[in-house]
């Protein structure tokens, strides 16, 4: 690009981009990412690209297992409350449970934090939840990239998305092959505008910002036993959209929808945004963020071992044959 203004030399700061806030930040990460680093991590955060090592051994044949994912719409309440701590925390436990449901256990996580101006203290406050996420479930917080884009983003806001990979012997794979007519589904509850809904006991804003719920640490002490014959994260789409992802052909689900308690947020939004029941099925959760697959002799071991650990669960439905379809009652 030329310069026609004399006496001007063209400098990157002079376009909009900081980049001593860009070194503050990087520093800020690092020291964030070191906390959540395992042995098989063998580069410092700032290489070009990150090394990690599988433990030798432990796999007689290791499948990889990846999902990226992003944290939505949901940000936008972030900018609103100025609350930042816990997207990130959000997106992990996100990105953790989908690849746990195939039977993986994470190996580490990548981000990506794209902005039109850098603020330090926003993105160490993004990076700290990403951090706290990762450290709970053993995945080390590897590598990722921070964009300063001027005048792409509106000012203060910011887009952040994340990359995991996980791994699973193939003989302990959770695909979904071994469900059965007849199995029980297992629902385990979900966690959880900024005016105070006397209904929610908190604001909208709150609400919305409670971080999506992590399993791993609940149900890891399971992916070796055989018991789980499939999982479903329920996000995006509801129970409608995500249970089918698991089922073999020729069978579908019949879920009973009485068994579980809704969350009152859900109840707010059906009574205030006029949305019918099948819409609301198919769009959010309804109070349930993780359904388990079980035979009905394991279905006890595995409420055993989940009240035992304080979760409840709930008995929501079961599998009979079909095309592929819930059907609820």
């Amino acid at each position: 690009m030329k310069n026609d203004t004399p006496g001007m030399k063209m400098t990157y700061a002079a376009s909009g981009v900081d980049i001593d806030a860009a070194t503050q930040a990087k520093q800020r990460i690092r020291g964030l990412a070191r906390t959540t680093f395992t042995p098989g991590v063998l580069t410092d955060i700032g290489s070009f690209g990150a090394l990690f090592r599988l433990e030798p051994g432990r796999y007689a044949e290791p499948l990889l297992v990846s999902s990226c994912d992003g944290v939505g719409t949901k940000l936008k309440v972030a900018f609103m409350t100025g609350i930042h701590d816990t997207v990130g925390y959000d997106l992990v436990s996100h990105c953790v449970s989908d690849i746990m449901v195939q039977g993986a256990r994470p190996l580490y996580f990548l981000d990506y934090v794209a902005c039109g101006r850098l603020e330090p203290g926003v993105v160490e406050q993004v990076v700290a939840g990403l951090a706290r996420g990762c450290r709970e479930t053993g995945c080390a917080l590897i590598g990722g990239e921070t964009a300063e884009m001027p005048d792409f983003y509106a000012p203060g806001e910011y887009d952040l998305a994340g990359f995991i990979v996980g791994v699973v012997d193939r003989s302990r794979l959770i695909d979904g092959s071994r469900i059965r007519p007849g199995d029980t589904l297992l629902g385990l509850p979900s966690a959880g505008l900024p005016d105070r809904v006397p209904e929610l006991n908190a604001t909208v804003g709150e609400v919305l910002l409670a971080p999506h719920r992590s399993y791993y640490s609940l149900l890891e002490p399971l992916l070796d036993s055989g018991v789980l014959r499939g999982m479903a994260h329920i996000t995006g789409g509801g129970i409608t959209d995500n249970l089918p992802r698991i089922l073999p052909g020729g069978v579908g689900a019949l879920v009973r929808r009485e068994t579980w308690p809704v969350t009152p947020v859900f109840e707010f939004i059906r009574q205030h945004g006029a949305v019918d029941d099948a819409e609301m099925y198919r769009t959010f959760n309804m109070g349930i963020g993780m359904i388990l697959v079980v035979s009905p002799e394991d279905a006890g071991k595995v409420e055993a071992h989940l009240g035992a650990r304080g979760e409840a669960s709930h008995r929501i439905g079961e599998i009979v044959p079909g095309d592929g379809t819930v059907h609820y009652v």
